[in-house]
C-alpha cells in the first residue's frame, strides 16, 4: 500500500471515528484559509456529501466549527446558534488550533462553553497536524 493510500485510509478512519456516517449533511462554520483540507475531504468522502456552508438554511445532521481564540463572538453564543441547525442527536465538532499554534483555545474553555450551551462533550481528538477536535453531542429530542 502506498503512503498516500495509507494516509487516505487513515483520514477516512478519522472521519468514521468522529462519528460521521454516509448520507449525513454536514454544515461548516468558521471556514478560513487555515482549515485542514484533508479532514474536510475525508468527511465529504465518508458522508458522500459536500460540506455545506454557514449560509445553508436547512436542518443538518452534524456541524464543524473552526474556532480560534481571536474570534470576536462568544463561543457559547456561537454553539447555541450552531445547535439550532443540528438535528437532535447530531454531533458538533469544535476544531481549535493545537497548543502552541496561533489562535489556540484551551480545552477547558471549549468544555465550559459546551456545558453552558447545553451540549455534552464525548471525546477529544487530534484532527490533523494543526487542529484539535472536541466532539459534542446535542440533546436528543424529547418525544
Amino acid at each position: 500500500m502506498s503512503a498516500t493510500a495509507g494516509q487516505a485510509q487513515s483520514e477516512r478512519g478519522l472521519a468514521d471515528r468522529l462519528g460521521f456516517k454516509p448520507g449525513q449533511v454536514v454544515q461548516e462554520f468558521g471556514f478560513d484559509d487555515d482549515v485542514d483540507e484533508q479532514l474536510r475531504t475525508s468527511i465529504a468522502e465518508r458522508t458522500g456529501e459536500e460540506l455545506v456552508d454557514e449560509d445553508y438554511d436547512g436542518v443538518v445532521d452534524a456541524a464543524l466549527l473552526w474556532w480560534r481564540s481571536d474570534e470576536e463572538d462568544d463561543l457559547t453564543d456561537v454553539l447555541v446558534d450552531v445547535l439550532g441547525a443540528v438535528e437532535g442527536g447530531g454531533i458538533i465538532l469544535v476544531l481549535t488550533p493545537k497548543a502552541g499554534r496561533e489562535g489556540h483555545v484551551s480545552p477547558s474553555d471549549v468544555a465550559e462553553a459546551a456545558t453552558t450551551a447545553g451540549l455534552s462533550q464525548t471525546s477529544a481528538v487530534s484532527a490533523g497536524s494543526d487542529w484539535a477536535g472536541t466532539r459534542l453531542v446535542t440533546p436528543k429530542i424529547q418525544r
